[in-house]
């Protein structure tokens, strides 16, 4: 069947992939081999794209990965906050007119938002103005 992997129903863009691998693995409570996180996956991927999966990630500097056995055991460098904070940073970075962009950006937050970021640009700013 076309868009099918065998047994292992749609197939699924390599983000959303990675998405799924990156959320179990900042549940996990310490660092995992492929083999635990296809296990704890369900089966739904192949040992062997699991491996290919994190090698990627590490290649991305998205995961540390310290040898465990025959294996390497993964975890995520930051968490979750720390991850969306550098795809914002990447994006600034890829854009030639920084200030445009942090313009654009300012002017789309919210007044509780707007507030919260002076504040942690400027601490000693009160809050609401």
């Amino acid at each position: 069947m076309r868009g099918e992997t065998q047994d292992r129903g749609p197939k699924r863009p390599n983000g959303a992939r990675e998405a799924e691998i990156l959320t179990l693995l900042h549940r996990a409570d310490a660092a995992l081999t492929p083999g635990e996180v296809t296990e704890r996956l369900g089966g739904g991927l192949a040992y062997s794209t699991v491996v290919t999966i994190l090698t990627r990630m590490h290649a991305k500097d998205l995961l540390t990965r310290t040898p465990r056995g025959r294996a390497y055991a993964y975890a995520p460098v930051t968490d979750d906050a720390g991850f969306a904070a550098r795809r914002m940073r990447t994006v600034l970075e890829e854009r030639p007119d920084r200030e445009a962009v942090l313009a654009r950006f300012a002017d789309t937050l919210s007044d509780t938002d707007a507030d919260l970021l002076r504040h942690l640009l400027d601490p000693e700013q009160k809050p609401g103005r």
